[in-house]
């Protein structure tokens, strides 16, 4: 056997399989990885003659006559013994569990936990968690079970799934550990990083957090994995920094005259904070290094526009500087089609000065500005024309969603890329888009998304941050209020006051439609379809609704947008498809029902929407919840003064993995235990940097193979 081996050649039931699967445990190395989600405490313990039906019960003793059959009725596999201790014994079964009766040793003592019920008026305990042991802890039994001896009362409890028990988890993690290989285990990380931070070697950490002696073995291995998985992270986001860096790039020339007359135009003064931006970018430009920067701002807090001017001079920058003719070239990549065909409609306001084309490319279409038959429109073009003027550099402008990393898609002079809300891509997304040319671009990432600094650190190790933390001026802060169900008519009567006002006003349901009566759930969640029905009919009769969701056509929803724009619906009912980008200043209301199923991070991306004018704006949290927890969560939102302390609330409260999702960041939840602590990150990058700038990484060869991506632990 080695880490390598597949957990199938365990011999497995087709139920353990598939729960093993579910688990995504294939390999020896995924069931050492299968960390323990708690810990129980058998400090208490039991003799079977004080035993009583409903107690649970923790028992050191031996078991008997052990044997495999199955239940009477259900003709369900089992194991069955009979436990024993100096004041008497008890009958014990394990259903689906029939290997132990064969793994179970009648001679050694164990460690018995487990509820005991009454079965024909006699005591039993069905699935109890047993553990050999050496010895039997102090003052409990007598010396027939062993001589007294250290106390070890934690074991581990796993996350579970049907046809797979804690109990089946920890003994076969427990036969790894006297496999002979399991001896000769090797550690990637090196071996002054782990005494300089009092980490345990990967053997040590591996026994204390699957079977710790006390607390303290658990948290000293979970710190461990905690930091193992961060230096890992950002030794992989350091080492793309430097590889980066390497590369060659456009040096873009700037002349603050023209961009100051480029912003000049904009119907709004910029804030210090965008000023420092795009400085930033513009400085990144001159070095003829490849630029890779995220910028993050709250919502409202003016990326567009930062984004607008920084276009503005490349595309007044050519190809060759010994030439005075054609443009560089920027992709400007976008997460929805709503958001694409925006920016779109964005940059022809900002560039239709300079004579220039832009183009738009989706998965419904392509569009060019202007058109030749009307230069102050866009036109739909075929998607090989589109796609031959970008080849050629007639379009230095191209907007789009994930069409634009299709291999279809080349450009002439490719330098600068631009990824709006860069969570929602993948880094395989934007290195497919980024290494498009021969020179590397220069990347410009950008999120309204609150995030921690130390989820930033981490996750965006290779990019340099700079914040917007200002908002235009004259903006108002946004007024939040949590509706309770015997509040709505009033927010209601609200409603109607602001749209007689020529107010606009946006409600949001965590789903489309209705579920199935026959599959009725226990979720009460309002739907879009549903609940557009209810408020036109029994609240809003006079007013305009519409509904717009993922399922529509992109027509459909182009249109729905259009008429919402022109204001010719009073309340649109949607999804949280509107979360991103969307923006119509005249909406300056928000309903979100079932406000406590979202995530702080996304409602307030929601309440954005409603924060694009100087009106003041209002945000109303509908929610039938009674838990103190999630009222509390959601005060947040009214008592946070900007998204990024939102973020820290939550990193707090709720957890960086339910705030952002784990799959998102491909980080576990000991990884993101470990973003909590600022220390720990830092300590991790100061690391990481040390072995890239020093380039030792070839140093250690265990540690080399795991950021090469070829396995994740070596043995001799």
């Amino acid at each position: 056997m080695n880490l390598d081996s597949k957990i199938l050649d365990f011999h497995l039931s087709e139920l353990q399989k598939k729960a093993l699967k579910k688990l995504k445990i294939e390999k020896v190395r995924d069931l050492l990885y299968h960390f323990p989600t708690r810990y129980g405490d058998t400090s208490q313990t039991n003799f079977v003659e004080n035993l009583e039906s409903g107690m649970q019960a923790t028992l050191f003793g031996r078991v008997k006559n052990l044997k495999t059959g199955k239940t009477f009725r259900s003709k369900m596999s089992q194991a069955t013994g009979t436990f024993y201790d100096d004041t008497g014994e008890i009958k014990v079964a394990w259903f689906n569990q029939p290997y132990l009766a064969k793994m179970l040793n009648e001679e050694k003592i164990i460690r018995l936990t487990g509820k005991v019920s009454e079965y024909n008026e006699k005591l039993r305990i069905n699935n109890p968690k047993v553990e050999e042991v050496s010895e039997i802890p102090i003052g409990v039994g007598n010396s027939l079970f062993g001589k007294d001896g250290e106390q070890h009362t934690l074991y581990p409890v796993y996350s579970e799934s049907k046809g797979l028990t804690s109990n089946w988890i920890y003994h076969n993690i427990k036969k790894i550990f006297k496999n002979k290989f399991f001896e000769k285990i090797e550690d990637p990380i090196p071996i002054e990083i782990l005494e300089k931070y009092n980490l345990p070697k990967l053997k040590t950490a591996l026994i204390w957090i699957h079977s710790p002696h006390k607390e303290s073995d658990a948290l000293a291995a979970r710190k461990r994995f905690a930091f193992e998985e961060i230096f890992y992270i950002q030794l992989q986001r350091q080492l793309a920094r430097k590889e980066r860096g390497q590369k060659k790039s456009f040096k873009i020339p700037v002349d603050q005259k023209e961009i100051k007359k480029f912003v000049d135009r904009f119907p709004f003064e910029l804030t210090d904070s965008q000023n420092h931006a795009i400085g930033d970018i513009l400085n990144d430009f001159k070095s003829g290094k490849p630029m890779a920067r995220l910028l993050e701002g709250d919502v409202g807090s003016g990326k567009t526009a930062v984004a607008a001017a920084t276009v503005y001079a490349v595309t007044n920058a050519t190809p060759n500087e010994k030439q005075n003719f054609g443009h560089l070239q920027t992709a400007y990549m976008v997460p929805t089609e709503i958001l694409a065909k925006q920016h779109f409609q964005n940059f022809i306001t900002f560039f239709e000065h300079m004579h220039i084309s832009i183009g738009l490319i989706t998965s419904s279409g392509c569009y060019k500005f202007p058109s030749k038959i009307n230069p102050k429109e866009a036109t739909k073009i075929s998607r090989t024309q589109l796609l031959k003027w970008v080849a050629n550099g007639e379009i230095p402008i191209l907007i789009g969603t994930h069409s634009l990393i299709q291999k279809s898609v080349k450009f002439e002079n490719l330098a600068y890329v631009i990824i709006d809300e860069q969570h929602r891509f993948g880094t395989l997304q934007r290195q497919k888009l980024a290494r498009k040319d021969d020179f590397e671009p220069h990347l410009l990432s950008m999120t309204a998304t609150p995030i921690p600094r130390t989820l930033a650190l981490t996750i965006y190790g290779d990019l340099d941050l700079t914040l917007l933390d200002q908002m235009p001026m004259g903006r108002k802060p946004i007024i939040t209020e949590l509706v309770l169900p015997n509040q709505r008519e009033k927010i209601y009567e609200k409603i109607k006051e602001e749209i007689a006002n020529g107010r606009q006003i946006y409600v949001i349901c965590p789903r489309i439609e209705e579920p199935d009566p026959t599959k009725q759930t226990a979720l009460n969640v309002k739907s879009v379809k549903a609940e557009a029905k209810r408020l036109k009919e029994k609240i809003f009769t006079k007013q305009n609704i519409a509904i717009l969701h993922s399922k529509m056509k992109p027509d459909e929803k182009e249109k729905v947008m259009k008429d919402f724009e022109d204001g010719k619906i009073d309340i649109l009912v949607s999804t949280s498809v509107v979360e991103v980008g969307v923006n119509v200043p005249n909406a300056t209301n928000i309903i979100i029902e079932g406000a406590e199923r979202f995530g702080l991070s996304q409602l307030h991306q929601l309440r954005g929407r409603v924060l694009r004018s100087n009106h003041q704006a209002y945000a109303y949290l509908f929610s039938d919840t009674k838990s103190d927890t999630s009222i509390e969560r959601l005060k947040a939102l009214q008592t946070a003064k900007n998204g990024f302390e939102l973020s820290e609330f939550d990193l707090k409260f709720r957890g960086a993995g339910e705030l952002y999702g784990k799959k998102q960041w491909g980080v576990s939840d000991l990884g993101m235990e470990a973003i909590k602590n600022l220390k720990m990150v830092e300590a991790a990058r100061v690391e990481a940097g040390n072995i890239v700038e020093k380039n030792t990484l070839k140093n250690y060869p265990n540690l080399k193979s795991i950021i090469d991506g070829k396995t994740e632990v070596h043995f001799e």
